[in-house]
């Protein structure tokens, strides 16, 4: 009930813009957003390097209306593709497609992605085309593959797949014979149960079964949690097979279980964080909040702690 109320309240525009003009509400933020500007996120990634952990950068923000709109979103993609080579960080990006203009002009979302994917090849870097909800996801992967299979993709862009959807096992499939970097995840938003599993329990079953196959399917794959009776298992699996640490990476959000983070990085795990920053932060949070009931009580008790 209550991640059913939260993803409710992402969707609502008073509350939105509210939160995201109020000092309180940027206060609140702070512990999952990496602040508002380009400078104040490559600033957590380099300290998020020096702790022994990649980066994902996510410039917050989706459907965009205008063709302007969505170039100027791009444009902050490629500051921060030229800033992650000029400043060494070991980082990537990753982007939402309703971002680039998908929701009215699907062929210019795939060029503005395209330019963005062409950019990380000449740089040494990656492109994550991000999931969003299940009308997006035949689409997502669709390009995911049209830009993979052009000349300048090849390995420079990959995408999301969620565990909680039942087609996903068969998706995976798809994309790990052509070599696509997946980071899999369980999913963030609320779909119907002729589509996605209703039940946690099934989600977990369905989550560890598709990570240990991308584990050993030798494409580079994200294992992206923070349960930590998933991860447990997974560490588990590593050892027993005899799988190589540098194979996959586990990947989790800015903010949220640091202290695991840093027990898999002295573990010798690959980790990456997620760090989402910009002003348009309101439904990211309000989703990171749904996903982890946990989360809104650590909030309640430290909003009034310096």
């Amino acid at each position: 009930m209550l991640r059913s109320a939260l993803i409710a309240l992402s969707q609502n525009k008073n509350l939105r813009q509210f939160a995201e003009n109020s000092s309180m509400g940027r206060r609140m933020s702070s512990r999952f957003v990496a602040g508002m500007s380009v400078d104040e996120a490559l600033a957590v990634c380099e300290r998020m390097n020096r702790e022994g952990t990649a980066v994902t950068l996510d410039a917050l923000g989706e459907s965009v209306a205008t063709e302007a709109e969505a170039r100027r979103s791009a444009e902050v993609y490629h500051r921060l593709l030229d800033a992650i080579r000029a400043r060494g960080l070991k980082a990537n990006v990753s982007v939402k497609l309703s971002q680039m203009g998908m929701d009215f002009d699907p062929v210019l979302a795939e060029r503005v992605v395209g330019e963005m994917v062409e950019h990380a090849a000449k740089v040494d870097s990656f492109v994550r085309i991000d999931m969003e909800g299940s009308p997006y996801t035949e689409a997502t992967i669709a390009m995911t593959e049209r830009l993979q299979a052009k000349g300048d993709g090849k390995a420079r862009v990959g995408t999301v797949l969620q565990a909680y959807l039942y087609r996903t096992a068969g998706d995976a499939e798809r994309l790990l014979r052509q070599g696509i970097r997946i980071r899999l995840c369980k999913g963030a938003y609320m779909e119907s149960a002729e589509i996605a599993f209703p039940a946690k329990a099934d989600v977990d079953a369905n989550y560890g079964t598709l990570a240990e196959r991308m584990m050993t399917s030798g494409v580079f794959c994200g294992m992206a949690t923070h349960d930590e009776a998933i991860v447990e298992r997974l560490v588990a699996f590593v050892r027993e097979r005899g799988v190589s640490r540098e194979a996959f990476e586990f990947q989790m959000l800015y903010g949220i279980r640091r202290d695991l983070q840093r027990r898999l990085v002295r573990e010798g795990f690959g980790v990456r964080v997620y760090v989402p920053f910009g002003p348009e932060w309101y439904p990211y949070f309000m989703r990171r909040l749904a996903e982890r009931p946990a989360n809104v009580l650590f909030l309640v008790k430290n909003f009034f702690k310096n």
